[in-house]
């Protein structure tokens, strides 16, 4: 098994040829943030030549995850990672605090909060949460589809 990061578990060992892209970077939990984690994954993705329906869709997902971090939790920084292998996009955020039960899905237009995990729902191909361990905070993940462009 080849080793993990703290935000994106072990994986398998990967075949000869095959491509792993991984990037990762930490911010202030603060509002403005959000902004600088938007810059920063667009600019990876422009580098990663992604197709254009999964770069977009990874730069408001990262957006979502990073503003409910910096707005949910008593964090000081927000860690994001990206990931690409096998034609799949994951993106994790790590807080470094939550509330009981994680982040959860409002499906009734008058909650003030919650909205944004609709928009990551509708975007992704699977997304979830977990304790990151040791009482350090908690990850929010999501996967989409990626292909390259051209």
């Amino acid at each position: 098994m080849a080793p993990g990061s703290a935000l994106i578990p072990r994986l398998m060992d990967l075949s000869p040829g095959t491509e792993a892209l991984r990037y990762c970077f930490a911010l202030p939990a603060h509002p403005e943030s959000v902004a600088g984690a938007r810059r920063l994954t667009r600019a990876r993705l422009d580098e990663w030549r992604l197709d254009e329906d999964t770069h977009e869709a990874a730069i408001l997902i990262v957006s979502e995850l990073v503003t409910n971090a910096v707005v949910h939790t008593e964090s000081a920084r927000v860690v994001c990672e990206l990931h690409r292998l096998h034609g799949r996009l994951r993106i994790a955020v790590q807080d470094q605090g939550h509330q009981p039960g994680g982040p959860q899905l409002c499906r009734t237009a008058d909650d003030e909060h919650g909205r944004g995990l609709l928009l990551v729902d509708a975007m992704s191909s699977s997304w979830g949460s977990r304790d990151a361990g040791n009482g350090s905070g908690r990850i929010v993940w999501a996967e989409l589809r990626s292909e390259r462009s051209c």
